[in-house]
C-alpha cells in the first residue's frame, strides 16, 4: 500500500469517527438523563446567604454596636495607663526638724516567663537578694506572670542586679519612709506598710492628709514591658500634705532618753514621759520605753508597740489627792491653816482600815498634801457628797477620751457616783477604784498649773502662743493655794525633794499603787510616778512621768518618777527658753541630799 493509500485511508476513518461522534446524542447519557432536585440549589444559596448576613451582623456589631469595648480591647494590648505615686507628706517637728518623709528607693522586679535561664546568673541573682536557688525558682514560677523580687532595695543591691543585664528583670523606683529621730519619736509618728499606709501614730491618723494623690500617664509598651511612647494626657500627682506637730524634737528626745535610763536603773518593765505646754495646750513630748526603730520593725512585739502614755490605764494613787484638797478649799470646808488630826495613823471606814506610811498627828491640809496622808486626805473627802467629787474628777478629764486627733487614747474608768459606797469615796480620794492614763494625768494637772482652768490638748502646732482659752473648774485662788502644796510636796520635808531643779522652783505630787493582777493587788509590784508643773510662780509646762513595777530596791515615786521629772524639767524650760525664778546660790562643799517622807499608798 501506497502511502497515499495509507494518507487517504486515514482520513477516511477519521472522518467517519468525527461522523459517529456527531450522531451521538446526550439527552440519552444514564447520568445526564437524571434532574437535580431543585431544593438542593436553594439550599446551596441559602447557606451562602446566611453566611454573608452572619459577617454582616457580626461586622455591625462589632463597628457599631460594640465598638467601645473592643477599641478598649485593642489598645488594653499596647496601651497601658501607668500610675505616677505622688510623695507622701512629711511629719515635721514645731520648728520644721523632719520626723518622717519618702524617699524613692529601687524596686526588683520580673516576668518569670521571659527570665534568663542562665544557671550562672540565676544562681548570681540568687545570692544577691539573698535566697536559695529553689526559693528564686519558687518566686520565678512561670505559671506567675509579675513578681516582685525585692521591694524598696538599697542602692548597692539595685546597682549589682544591674550589672547582671539579666533578661526580664526589670527596676522602678518606690517611695520608702524614713524617720530620723528613730526610737525616740516611733510611738508619735507611727509607721506605714510597703504601701505607705499608716498603721500607727500619726502616720495612721492623717493617712488621708498625707497620702495626697496618684497621678496617671497612658503609654505604649512593648512585649518587654518597656515604654515606647507617650499617649493622651498627663494628670500629675498631687502630693501629700505636711503634718506639723508640737512635739519639739529635743525634747522629746531628752525625755525619751530619761525614761529609758530610769527602766534599766530601777529594772523596771516600762515607762512614758507627757510634757505640755500650758500657755497653748501643746503636746512638747510624749515618750514611751521599751520603743521600736519605725525604719526598721523585724521581729517587733505588743510590748514595744504599745504608746502606754494613750493606752495604759492605772489606778492614779496620790496625785488624785491635790483635787480632793482643792475641792475641799474651793467649798470652803478648809484653808491651808486648818488643822486636820491624823493620829494614830490610820481609820477604819465601814470594816476597813486606811493607814498611813507613818504616824503624823495633827497637820494642816497644807501638810496632808506635803506628807501625802491617806488618813487626812479620806477625814476631808468624807465631808463631801460622791456627786461633788464626781463632778470634779468630770470636770478635770477623768473618765473621759482625750479629744487629740491620736489613736488608741483611752477612757479609764470612773463609775457613776450613785454607785459609791462610803469605802470606796475614801479609796477613790487617794486615787484607789478609778483609773487614767497618764496623759490624763497631765491634762488634769493643767487646772493647777493655768489658775483654775482645764485646757484642751493637741498634738498640732498653734500659730498662735497666746494661752489657749480652758473651762473654768477652781477660782485662781484655789489653784495657786495647791501649786504652793505642790511646791512643800516636791521640796524638803515632802514625798519628792529629788523632783527639785536648780533656778526653777516645781510643784508636783508623787504617787505609788500596787498593782492590780485579776481581783487582788500584786504584793511586789508597783506602778510609781510623779505629775508636776513648772516655774510654780508663773506655770509653763506640766510634766508626767511613770515607771512601771520598778524592781531594784525602791519603789515610792518620788525616788523613781521625781528624778526623771528634775531632769526633762530642767532641759525643756532651757530649750524654751523660760528664765530661772530661783536664785542659784553657788556651793564649794555639796550639801547633803534632803531625804523624802515615805508617802502613805
Amino acid at each position: 500500500m501506497s502511502w497515499r493509500d495509507k494518507l487517504f485511508g486515514q482520513g477516511k476513518r477519521s472522518g467517519a469517527r468525527a461522523l459517529n461522534t456527531r450522531a451521538v446524542s446526550y439527552s440519552s447519557s444514564p447520568l445526564l438523563a437524571s434532574k437535580t432536585p431543585p431544593w438542593r440549589s436553594r439550599f446551596l444559596v441559602a447557606l451562602v446567604g446566611l453566611a454573608f448576613a452572619g459577617l454582616l451582623a457580626r461586622a455591625l456589631y462589632v463597628q457599631v454596636i460594640a465598638e467601645e469595648f473592643f477599641k478598649r480591647q485593642g489598645e488594653a494590648r499596647y496601651s497601658h495607663t501607668v500610675e505616677l505615686p505622688a510623695s507622701r507628706g512629711r511629719i515635721v517637728d514645731r520648728s520644721g526638724q523632719v520626723l518622717a518623709s519618702s524617699v524613692a528607693v529601687p524596686s526588683i522586679w520580673a516576668f518569670p516567663k521571659e527570665v534568663d535561664a542562665d544557671p550562672v546568673k540565676r544562681a548570681e541573682l540568687a545570692k544577691i537578694l539573698g535566697l536559695s536557688a529553689q526559693e528564686l525558682d519558687k518566686r520565678l514560677d512561670p505559671a506567675t506572670r509579675f513578681v516582685f523580687l525585692r521591694r524598696q532595695a538599697d542602692d548597692d543591691t539595685a546597682a549589682r542586679i544591674k550589672a547582671l543585664n539579666l533578661k526580664g528583670v526589670f527596676q522602678d523606683r518606690e517611695y520608702k519612709r524614713q524617720y530620723p529621730e528613730g526610737e525616740a519619736a516611733a510611738h508619735v509618728v507611727g509607721f506605714t506598710n510597703l504601701e505607705e499606709r499608716g498603721q500607727e501614730g500619726i502616720e495612721l491618723a492623717f493617712q488621708k492628709d498625707l497620702q495626697g494623690r496618684d497621678g496617671t500617664r497612658s503609654v505604649v509598651r512593648d512585649r518587654l514591658g518597656r515604654v515606647v511612647e507617650d499617649t493622651g494626657e498627663r494628670v500629675p500627682a498631687m502630693n501629700g500634705r505636711d503634718i506639723d506637730l508640737s512635739i519639739d524634737s529635743k525634747v522629746q528626745f531628752f525625755a525619751y532618753q530619761r525614761i529609758r535610763d530610769a527602766v534599766a536603773e530601777h529594772k523596771a518593765k516600762a515607762g512614758s514621759v507627757v510634757v505640755l505646754d500650758v500657755q497653748t495646750g501643746e503636746v512638747l513630748a510624749l515618750a514611751n520605753f521599751p520603743s521600736y526603730d519605725p525604719g526598721s520593725r523585724q521581729n517587733l512585739s505588743g510590748e514595744q508597740l504599745r504608746n502606754r502614755a494613750l493606752t495604759d490605764v492605772f489606778e492614779p494613787g496620790s496625785t488624785m489627792k491635790p483635787i480632793i484638797m482643792a475641792l475641799a478649799l474651793e467649798t470652803g470646808r478648809v484653808t491651808p491653816e486648818t488643822p486636820i488630826d491624823t493620829s494614830p495613823g490610820r481609820m477604819t471606814v465601814t470594816g476597813s482600815v486606811i493607814t498611813d506610811a507613818h504616824p503624823h498627828g495633827v497637820l494642816s491640809a497644807a501638810e496632808v498634801i506635803q506628807k501625802s496622808s491617806n488618813v487626812g486626805i479620806t477625814k476631808l473627802a468624807l465631808q463631801m457628797q460622791a456627786r461633788e467629787m464626781h463632778e470634779v474628777f468630770t470636770a478635770v478629764g477623768l473618765g473621759q477620751r482625750p479629744q487629740i486627733n491620736f489613736p488608741g487614747a483611752v477612757t479609764g474608768k470612773l463609775r457613776p457616783f450613785k454607785t459609791w459606797r462610803p469605802i470606796e469615796q475614801a479609796t477613790m480620794s487617794y486615787g484607789y477604784g478609778l483609773s487614767a492614763s497618764l496623759f490624763q494625768l497631765a491634762r488634769a494637772y493643767t487646772v493647777f498649773a493655768r489658775d483654775g482652768e482645764v485646757i484642751p490638748v493637741t498634738m498640732m502646732r498653734q500659730p498662735s502662743s497666746d494661752p489657749v482659752p480652758g473651762i473654768r473648774v477652781f477660782s485662781p485662788k484655789t489653784a495657786q493655794q495647791v501649786r504652793t502644796m505642790l511646791q512643800m510636796a516636791a521640796g524638803p520635808g515632802g514625798t519628792a525633794p529629788d523632783a527639785m531643779v536648780s533656778g526653777y522652783s516645781v510643784g508636783g505630787k508623787s504617787g505609788t499603787a500596787h498593782k492590780q493582777e485579776g481581783r487582788t493587788y500584786a504584793g511586789h509590784k508597783y506602778r510609781s510616778w510623779f505629775v508636776g508643773v513648772a516655774p510654780v510662780s508663773k506655770p509653763r509646762i506640766v510634766v508626767a512621768v511613770m515607771v512601771d513595777e520598778p524592781s531594784n530596791g525602791v519603789h515610792y515615786g518620788g525616788a523613781v518618777a521625781g528624778p526623771v521629772f528634775s531632769r526633762v524639767v530642767a532641759q525643756t524650760l532651757r530649750q524654751l527658753g523660760v528664765p530661772p525664778d530661783l536664785e542659784v546660790k553657788p556651793q564649794i562643799v555639796a550639801s547633803s541630799k534632803p531625804q523624802a517622807v515615805e508617802e502613805s499608798f
